[in-house]
């Protein structure tokens, strides 16, 4: 072999190994996605998590390029999923439809915390919020939120129900029942259309849950809306006050939607979905899918979706914990 050629086959087998060394060197997430991704639900199917996440998961499997799909695993107030997300690997795979109840509520019923709400996730992209509605079946003599105050005196117990134990909706009557100092009696169901079903035919007289799912129940009559728990009133409903304007202003609670994973996210992969969920949250139609569910999409940056989070579990958990609330 000529010296030539000898010098070519050395330079071809060095470049062979530099090459070889940089893929080496390559992160595990630099291709990242290259499977599906999963968003976890922590509700059971047809709830307001579990439709945000199904518009998401459409739109986001567009703008990576791979199948997001959605996986309800409800239960515990939210908990039992949150868990499941907090102890996945940190690859960009597993996410949370992340919201208050399995971060700022769920965790502060129990007596020892299932998950850090703060340091066992990544808060990769805030999506929106959405009031909760207090509402009653029309045969029941109450038609505003003194009403329900008044009619809970007058028995001395009025049952409300919610979505299950531990759920937003349980949490803020809870939060009423203290706040008012009368007897509510909380009815927990296996998520919102069971709850629904008992409420129309008068099983229960009051329940509460995020707005999204009733708009067309108040529209036919079926149901009335007491109060929104926004400072102000929900566009998707004008006419009915807040509970500020009712002078109950410890009882404001909005549920909060967003995209979470385990923690020690790479920054890359979260600056990516971040990215994608603005895109998302920017596009007209999907910002009026969302706003006919009572969320008002706000794009944002993970840092500051991060300082959100820390500032809600700071005000909601002692708020759970001084309550009493248990699952």
């Amino acid at each position: 072999m000529s010296n030539r050629s000898i010098y070519l086959s050395r330079r071809a087998a060095l470049k062979t190994l530099g090459a070889g060394a940089a893929t080496l060197a390559l992160p595990a997430w630099a291709a990242w996605p290259d499977k599906p991704i999963k968003i976890l639900v922590t509700f059971p199917p047809g709830g307001s998590s579990d439709v945000v996440a199904r518009i998401m998961a459409e739109q986001l499997t567009k703008k990576l390029g791979q199948s997001v799909v959605v996986d309800n695993k409800p239960g515990a107030g939210g908990t039992i999923g949150g868990a499941a997300v907090a102890q996945a690997p940190a690859d960009g795979y597993t996410f949370m439809l992340s919201n208050t109840t399995p971060i700022a509520l769920g965790p502060f019923t129990m007596d020892k915390l299932p998950y850090d709400p703060v340091e066992s996730f990544t808060h990769a992209a805030y999506l929106g919020s959405a009031p909760l509605v207090v509402m009653a079946n029309p045969g029941a003599p109450i038609k505003t939120l003194p009403d329900l105050e008044a009619q809970a005196r007058k028995l001395g117990r009025l049952d409300f129900g919610s979505g299950g134990p531990g759920s937003i909706g349980h949490i803020h009557g809870e939060l009423m029942k203290k706040s008012m100092g009368v007897n509510l009696v909380h009815v927990p169901y296996r998520g919102g259309a069971p709850m629904t079903t008992d409420l129309i035919s008068g099983v229960i007289p009051v329940a509460i849950d995020v707005i999204t799912s009733y708009i067309p129940f108040f529209k036919s009559g079926q149901l009335v809306p007491l109060a929104v728990t926004s400072t102000g009133r929900s566009p998707l409903l004008p006419e009915v006050p807040s509970v500020v304007e009712f002078g109950y202003r410890r009882l404001v609670l909005e549920n909060f939607f967003g995209l979470s994973g385990p923690a020690k996210l790479p920054a890359d992969i979260v600056a990516r979905v971040n990215a994608a969920c603005n895109e998302v949250l920017a596009m007209p139609d999907i910002k009026k899918r969302l706003l006919d569910l009572g969320i008002t999409a706000v794009p944002t940056s993970s840092a500051t979706f991060e300082t959100f989070v820390k500032d809600q579990v700071a005000v909601l958990g002692p708020a759970v914990k001084g309550a009493g609330v248990k699952i």
